[in-house]
């Protein structure tokens, strides 16, 4: 594209190295001589777009269905609050439906344990840790923690393989030399909890889900030696920008998870 429009000019814009690329002095003057202009298309768009939006103001956010259904509705109640004139459109699916929407402009952006990908620009936005979960056998447990060397020989309720977290979790096993059984494996946390509270096995699962957890006759622990942190991501189109009020409610998004992990003892 430079050399095209280099081109059509009929100057060099840039001198080029294998080490270095610097505006030629010719370059210097058209940058000098636009820059005002790209600063006032800058202004117009953005107007433009305040304009557009104001007609119908809304932004869509993607995440996996337990969060979708535990964390996000109180989020968007909340903000509501002191937002009316915005509404937030939820998207309920797998990581890959996500990031397929969040590729074709349908979604703002994602929430969830997404890797890092070509096209999709990724920012940090929490952490969770990971734990254990047995049956209530009506037996007080006397640790709040435990290690991972103690779930040798048991048998584990696993969530499908493509579940990122599913694949740290058996890395770690592996890591931590466990031997353990497979036993159920199934595609959702509120079923792999509830096979937990049947005695079919235990689980590891991420501490979000302990609010889950407070409904059931299960027992729950962290799990250290080492703690193992579960990176949530924000994901968003890179060749697009992210608007104002979509960037308002990441960060009001964010602060809302801090403030009811703290409450939930998940974080």
């Amino acid at each position: 594209m430079i050399r095209e429009l280099e081109r059509q000019l009929g100057f060099r814009l840039f001198d080029r190295t294998t080490r270095n690329v610097v505006l030629t002095q010719l370059g210097t003057d058209l940058l000098a001589v636009t820059q005002p202009s790209l600063r006032t298309l800058d202004l117009a768009m953005a107007r433009i777009e305040r304009t557009a939006m104001g007609k119908n103001r809304y932004i869509s956010i993607g995440t996996t269905p337990w969060i979708a259904a535990n964390v996000l509705p109180q989020a968007m109640r909340q903000f509501r609050e002191h937002r009316p004139d915005l509404r937030v459109r939820l998207f309920d699916g797998t990581l890959n439906g996500i990031l397929r929407r969040v590729e074709t402009g349908k979604l703002d952006f994602g929430v969830g344990i997404f890797k890092q990908m070509p096209g999709v620009r990724r920012l940090p936005f929490f952490r969770f840790s990971l734990m254990v979960i047995r049956p209530d056998k009506g037996t007080p447990l006397n640790r709040s923690t435990t290690r991972w060397s103690a779930l040798n020989g048991q048998t584990l309720i696993s969530l499908t393989a493509n579940y990122p977290h599913q694949q740290l979790i058996e890395r770690q096993l592996t890591k931590s030399g466990v031997k353990w059984q497979r036993g159920h494996t199934v595609n959702l946390l509120d079923t792999q909890i509830g096979l937990v509270e049947a005695d079919e096995g235990i689980a590891v699962i991420p501490s979000f889900g302990l609010l889950a957890c407070r409904t059931r006759r299960v027992t729950v622990s962290e799990l250290t030696d080492p703690v193992v942190n579960l990176e949530f991501y924000q994901i968003s189109n890179r060749g697009r920008r992210l608007s104002t009020e979509a960037k308002e409610f990441s960060a009001f998004l964010k602060m809302y998870i801090a403030s009811w992990a703290g409450e939930a003892g998940v974080v």
